[in-house]
């Protein structure tokens, strides 16, 4: 069996096309080199979520189907066989900036069981005390709420990636049926607006959870595929892909070296996803220090495993907000010594 090693990058180039130089001083020998033996293929992108449904196989639905496939991790066993319509519904922090209303994730906030339990419970009572039962939240993880779709119907949604320090007045559901989805977001900011969780967050100097975005919504795929045999990923939607396709998965090694030395022969997916909130949180300086340990743990000892002929077949797949580059280098791509490395910034255009 072939060893291929598939990289996964969301954001590693830096989003704002207008600033070259927050390139500057960046020393990324490895990068750069692997870079220039590679061939570049580009396509439009959809975000993370779409990337992974299509490596796995999985149709798009009114939304790209995350809900039902987290749900296989993070729901009990009678969750898993039902096909019903699930949605996420995340914990979010908005807040107003000048004209815009803009969305933090948990990524900068941390919530923690009880009070996720405390708000759901919250919310739950109140819908529940209004004749609106089916209005019900499952707080299956602090971050990572359910909502399951029985009395009305789904509207489309967009994933709460592409709202993340965003303007969400533009970005809430839409379509079929938005017009509720709409209304049941602004009463749940209203109802989230003084509770005791969140006048004790703020007194602590922390992010208030005032509001949920729904996301993320279908029913479990029946049958998907995909033509790699392990992931290394820390991504929840990602190990839900895999475990439902039945491959191995495993949280992602600190680096390439030992770990390397240690895999078995196959397709190798690696979602290495450091740069991503960075880039959405306009995080410059910790984008940069995370390129710098990419260099350091990833690229510089790929460099050294290509060498020693390790490895068949790399793709580097940059995920970027409009467009996806691919990077795709074999054996005897590494003896293209005319090729010569050029500034990572050349790329990013």
């Amino acid at each position: 069996m072939s060893n291929d090693l598939h990289l996964v990058i969301p954001a590693l180039f830096w989003p704002d096309t207008s600033l070259p130089e927050i390139y500057r001083d960046l020393q990324l020998p490895a990068l750069e080199n692997l870079l220039a033996r590679c061939s570049l293929t580009e396509n439009e992108s959809h975000g993370i979520e779409s990337w992974l449904c299509e490596a796995f196989s999985v149709r798009r639905q009114q939304d790209w189907p995350v809900a039902p496939v987290t749900l296989q991790i993070d729901g009990s066993e009678k969750m898993k066989g039902a096909q019903d319509y699930w949605m996420r519904a995340d914990p979010v922090h908005l807040r107003l900036e000048h004209d815009r209303v803009v969305l933090a994730d948990s990524q900068v906030f941390r919530i923690s069981r009880e009070e996720a339990h405390e708000l759901s419970g919250f919310l739950n009572r109140h819908f529940a005390a209004h004749g609106q039962e089916e209005i019900a939240f499952l707080p299956l993880q602090p971050n990572r709420w359910y909502f399951r779709v029985t009395r009305h119907s789904p509207a489309s949604t967009h994933p709460v990636s592409q709202a993340i320090n965003r303007d969400v007045t533009e970005l809430l559901p839409f379509g079929t049926n938005s017009a509720f989805w709409r209304g049941l977001f602004n009463e749940i900011q209203m109802l989230l607006h003084e509770h005791p969780v969140n006048q004790s967050r703020e007194a602590r100097g922390e992010f208030t959870i005032n509001s949920i975005w729904f996301w993320g919504g279908g029913v479990l795929p029946r049958t998907p595929a995909c033509s790699y045999t392990h992931l290394w990923s820390n991504d929840i939607f990602a190990a839900s892909l895999a475990s439902i396709c039945g491959i191995s998965h495993a949280d992602l090694p600190a680096g390439m070296d030992g770990w390397q030395h240690s895999v078995a022969a196959g397709r190798h997916l690696v979602l290495l996803d450091v740069l991503q909130g960075k880039a959405q949180y306009e995080d410059a300086y910790g984008w940069r220090e995370g390129l710098k340990r990419l260099e350091r743990d990833w690229f510089t000892p790929l460099g050294e495993s290509l060498r020693q002929k390790r490895f068949d077949h790399i793709t580097l797949t940059a995920l970027g907000e409009c467009t996806t580059k691919n990077f795709a280098a074999s054996r005897g791509d590494l003896r293209k010594f005319w090729r010569r490395s050029k500034p990572v910034s050349t790329y990013a255009a």
